[in-house]
């Protein structure tokens, strides 16, 4: 993992246009440089004084479909792929501009996102990176749900998945934070659903915008999308990006080995609000003090060996 010592922004105004997968109207996006300190904020242009939401988990208001951030009355929707791309790219700030509620949802994945970012460029800014340090376990646990974070010298995600489908059962990835790779392995993992839960949602007026275009659609004898999957765990891989994108929303990197096991949004943002409330588990840090960041920290005891990038399992 490259720990950025400064923080980074875009270095040009990039824009993205596509469709929001749950109201099915087109939306148009502008990702625009911020100075430092700046955070990354959502900016609705099509509501009187252009209000603005900061991406922090205390404006999350809803988890039931995507992760939505509100304020005052105003919400942003689907936040979860741009949000992981702005991690994995270790962006710090910038100015997201929507004129519409929800973020589009281009082909379900990260990676228009993350391709668009690349390619304007990204810059480093004076201000400091600072990191939240774990120096202690933190566990949320609800029956067969479970998110942890422990102690390590890395940003690393292990995410397990299960389900009762035969092409999909269980499968765990085990991802360090790496840019390239992040780009490569995880960004082009798209979001994913069962045919008869689409068709459900559909008849409720949710998910107007999603097709075979922006999702993996699973019927009863296989992947219906024509071209298949992009990875033979894309399942899994798709849930550790939505997994980036939540728990970028503590508004700080972190250092430290996540843990997941049959979470979503709604698990991880019950995590995000214990690890904020465990304030002897952790610490915030800067990278100046380069002896500091050399001394080994205490890890997982049962994390094994890693490497930088993704390894995968599925049984």
């Amino acid at each position: 993992m490259t720990l950025h010592a400064r923080q980074r922004t875009i270095a040009r105004s990039v824009k993205c246009t596509g469709m929001g997968v749950h109201s099915g109207k087109n939306v148009n996006m502008t990702i625009r440089p911020a100075p430092a300190n700046h955070g990354i904020k959502f900016v609705r242009t099509d509501l009187p004084g252009h209000p603005e939401i900061p991406a922090h988990f205390n404006r999350v208001v809803d988890t039931s479909l995507a992760t939505v951030i509100g304020f005052n009355g105003c919400i942003v929707s689907t936040i979860e792929h741009l949000m992981a791309s702005f991690a994995g790219l270790s962006i710090d700030n910038a100015v997201v501009e929507l004129d519409a509620y929800e973020v589009p949802i281009m082909d379900g994945s990260a990676g228009p996102f993350t391709d668009a970012i690349r390619s304007a460029g990204i810059k480093e800014q004076n201000g400091p990176r600072c990191f939240f340090m774990i120096n202690a376990p933190i566990e949320l646990t609800d029956g067969v749900r479970s998110v942890a974070i422990y102690p390590d010298t890395d940003f690393r995600i292990t995410c397990t998945i299960d389900f009762d489908h035969p092409l999909v059962r269980r499968q765990t990835v085990t991802f360090e934070m790496d840019e390239d790779g992040f780009a490569t392995d995880v960004s082009r993992a798209r979001t994913f659903g069962f045919f008869h839960e689409v068709e459900y949602l559909k008849r409720f007026g949710f998910a107007r915008g999603g097709s075979l275009e922006n999702a993996v659609v699973i019927g009863s004898d296989g992947v219906m999308n024509g071209g298949g999957l992009r990875y033979e765990d894309e399942f899994v891989r798709h849930k550790l990006l939505d997994c980036i994108g939540d728990f970028s929303l503590l508004g700080m990197p972190m250092l430290g080995h996540v843990v997941t096991h049959r979470s979503g949004h709604a698990f991880n943002h019950a995590f995000l609000e214990k690890f904020f409330a465990s304030k002897t588990a952790w610490e915030t840090r800067t990278i100046h003090n380069a002896a500091y960041w050399k001394t080994p920290r205490p890890a997982r005891p049962d994390r094994g060996a890693s490497r930088p990038g993704l390894s995968s399992a599925s049984v």
